[in-house]
């Protein structure tokens, strides 16, 4: 399929520069997929769709402080570094990182962040590439490291808090598991009062997750890949919901990640820990959630082909529609859908 199929335009004053002072009381645009109609509600009322033993399963993964902003030794340059992830089984303190401007840099450069450094290694398309710290990336996060929000934020206010979700638990994501924002403390509660439960997994983002597609066609995108793990006692939450009939919700994309690629491992959803570049594009068989909570994604984005494959390409381009006539909030701190 055409990239271009997967494009609409959307004015920048849709796009939210900062999260409302209630979670729970933004917008929830929510799109039958059976027949593409269309109902405008408020998140807080999620709960009256759900029925007792239903599961909303949450990724619990913390946003680290990995944007780090330093200078180039040999010139001053204003360089910002983006830390991904650590090199597999290497000792010599080598991630993977995206550098900003990267064409400042050559290999062997040195960019001072305080008291300490990283060289370049190598450099890769899309302002990836391998460098090397002085001491591991996690301990300068400490002194240096900033919560790295998304380039389509220009609000420089932002609280660290306000990009993470109430539930986020275990460090080790480069973007928030934006779905998951919605939901205050208050609003959990009220749910669990009602009987529906919450299984957790964590799914580290990576930034690719912003990337766009740059492929003519969807099929020939290289899909990243980002580690996860799940609880077998969480596990068994979500197979207990499917045994008796009851919704699996998947809060968020990355949910819907791990719980797919899990089914394709074991054909059910079982305790485990690993990492997955699962593609999802129309005409994948879904076969591990029945509904997605999500937010309102970047055109020509992996994200907005998955909820395409789930709903239909057709269906969602439409509700996007009527979603701007409505005035919703999109991307991270925008508003909410809920595919049923």
């Amino acid at each position: 399929m055409k990239i271009e199929l997967f494009d609409y335009d959307l004015p920048k004053k849709f796009i939210a520069q900062r999260p409302l002072e209630r979670r729970a009381e933004s917008r929830l645009l929510v799109l039958d997929r059976r027949d593409g109609s269309i109902k405008h509600d408020r998140f807080y009322n999620l709960l009256s769709y759900l029925k007792k033993g239903d599961v909303l399963v949450i990724n619990e993964s913390r946003v680290r402080r990995c944007r780090l902003k330093g200078k180039k030794e040999k010139t001053g340059a204003n360089i910002e570094c983006f830390v991904l992830n650590k090199l597999r089984d290497n000792q010599d303190n080598q991630y993977t990182v995206l550098l900003k401007p990267s064409k400042r840099l050559e290999p062997s450069d040195k960019v001072l962040i305080g008291n300490h450094h990283f060289i370049v290694k190598s450099k890769f398309d899309y302002g990836k590439a391998i460098v090397e710290f002085d001491l591991p990336a996690e301990e300068i996060f400490d002194s240096y490291g900033e919560v790295p929000l998304p380039p389509y934020i220009k609000n420089t206010g932002i609280k660290e808090d306000s990009y993470q979700t109430v539930y986020a638990v275990k460090k080790g994501s480069s973007a928030s598991p934006t779905a998951g924002l919605h939901f205050s403390k208050e609003l959990m509660e009220e749910l669990k009062r009602k009987g529906v439960v919450f299984a957790r997994l964590s799914l580290s983002i990576g930034i690719d997750t912003f990337r766009p597609i740059s492929e003519k066609r969807i099929e020939e995108h290289k899909m990243h890949s980002e580690c996860y793990s799940i609880d077998e006692c969480e596990a068994e939450k979500i197979r207990r919901a499917k045994e008796s009939g009851n919704k699996v919700i998947a809060v968020g994309t990355t949910v819907v990640r791990v719980l797919e690629t899990l089914v394709l491992k074991y054909n059910k959803i079982i305790g485990d820990r690993g990492s997955t570049d699962i593609y999802i594009y129309p005409g994948f068989k879904f076969r591990a959630v029945e509904w997605i909570t999500t937010n309102f994604h970047l055109p020509r984005s992996t994200l907005l082909v998955m909820i395409s494959a789930f709903a239909g390409r057709q269906r969602i381009l439409k509700a996007y529609e009527e979603a701007k006539e409505n005035g919703y909030r999109f991307y991270s701190f925008g508003d909410c859908m809920l595919i049923k």
